[in-house]
């Protein structure tokens, strides 16, 4: 768990820039009317263009000052804030999708618990270090060793440091995951 002082150095947090954030969900691909989990969600980089596309969304953050800021900020729209772990988080039985920029330190955890067998998850596009995707998408990463005949993984997206603010010290990429028809 991060450290108890809430300082950004402790929860190692670098937001997503808005105009990456719309990238991202550009490149994703989502359709009016998809139920998105958006894990990790800060203060709605990704939220915001999830509902410009048509989204459903559930936005997951486990720092509670930025999941308060959440539910000020879209009061008025139609998006289910939850204020939790992402790796102890109730996932949707019904199909859904994940497009988010988790923390990087829960990236083995969390592919784990997303490309479960019995998962629900459809697709997830989730920005994360570069050479995990690259591991990842070369069927190396362990994640992807043990379903791999579910889920067709790709890198997606590069995204150079300066899509975050403050710039992290590794590069980024997005992990495209998109489950085979017929799996689950």
């Amino acid at each position: 768990m991060p450290g108890q002082s809430g300082s950004r150095r402790d929860w190692g947090w670098h937001r997503l820039t808005d105009e990456w954030a719309a990238r991202v969900v550009g490149a994703a691909g989502v359709r009016p009317g998809e139920l998105v989990v958006d894990i990790g969600a800060g203060r709605g980089a990704l939220t915001v263009p999830l509902l410009e596309a048509g989204a459903r969304v559930i936005a997951v953050e486990a720092h509670p000052g930025r999941a308060g800021y959440l539910r000020e900020r879209f009061a008025d729209r139609d998006v289910v804030i939850v204020t939790a772990d992402a790796l102890t988080v109730r996932l949707p039985r019904r199909p859904f999708r994940v497009v988010a920029s988790p923390p990087y330190g829960i990236t083995a955890p969390l592919l784990r618990v997303l490309l479960a067998r019995g998962s629900a998850l459809t697709a997830a596009d989730l920005v994360l270090q570069r050479a995990v995707v690259r591991r990842q998408s070369d069927g190396q990463g362990r994640a992807t060793a043990r379903t791999g005949r579910d889920w067709d993984i790709a890198m997606g997206i590069s995204l150079p440091r300066r899509a975050f603010a403050p710039p992290p010290r590794v590069d980024s990429a997005v992990l495209v995951a998109r489950r085979r028809r017929g799996r689950r």
